[in-house]
């Protein structure tokens, strides 16, 4: 089956509803995790039951609605079968302020962050993590990225849940040519690649 890979529009924001399902993707996050400061997330998956993930939701709905390419669609067959969030560093606010994988070089522009791949658990390992980040490199460097990050997991070969290697895994982005070094202050993967770089 050819599976396309897509920004996500105003017009596909209800096939992203329906791919993330009734939990938002993973535990009411609705790909709000590294948007928004660790306080207000938590005041959004943390709250009375028919509240949870309301806040995150909304985000990723103005986000969408509001111009903004928040990530993208990959469908087969004209059914959503996965999501990759792909945006601006400035936008993913968790990474700018995070001590273990935030910037080493504040000064640098042009950063763009791959930080949350979701696809149903009969999708998985069967190549479409690898196809989506393709098509986020793809997707930042045609907007003006120098550099691609990742912040994936170090699975050492072994199978991991879903909710665990949700923002990758090393062996995925270096197989597609991401460089993986440590952050010096944690020790946590990071993966980067220049956009003048051919995958």
């Amino acid at each position: 089956m050819t599976v396309s890979v897509v920004p996500v529009t105003p017009d596909r924001w209800d096939d992203l509803v329906s791919l993330f399902g009734p939990n938002g993707a993973y535990s009411n996050c609705w790909c709000a995790y590294f948007r928004v400061r660790a306080k207000d997330f938590t005041a959004s998956t943390s709250c009375e039951p028919p509240n949870r993930g309301r806040a995150n939701r909304g985000l990723l709905e103005r986000l969408t609605h509001g111009g903004a390419v928040p990530g993208l669609l990959a469908y087969e067959q004209g059914e959503p079968v996965g999501w990759v969030s792909v945006a601006p560093g400035d936008q993913i606010v968790r990474i700018l302020v995070s001590r273990n994988i935030g910037p080493t070089n504040r000064d640098e522009t042009g950063v763009w962050s791959v930080v949350c791949f979701w696809l149903p658990a009969r999708r998985r390992r069967g190549g479409l993590g690898t196809t989506l980040l393709a098509a986020a490199v793809d997707f930042a460097r045609s907007t003006g990225a120098s550099v691609v990050e990742g912040y994936p997991v170090d699975t050492a070969g072994e199978r991991r849940p879903g909710a665990e290697v949700y923002t990758g895994t090393v062996g995925m982005f270096r197989r597609a040519g991401f460089s993986i070094t440590s952050h010096p202050a944690s020790g946590r993967p990071i993966a980067r690649l220049p956009t003048g770089t051919a995958l």
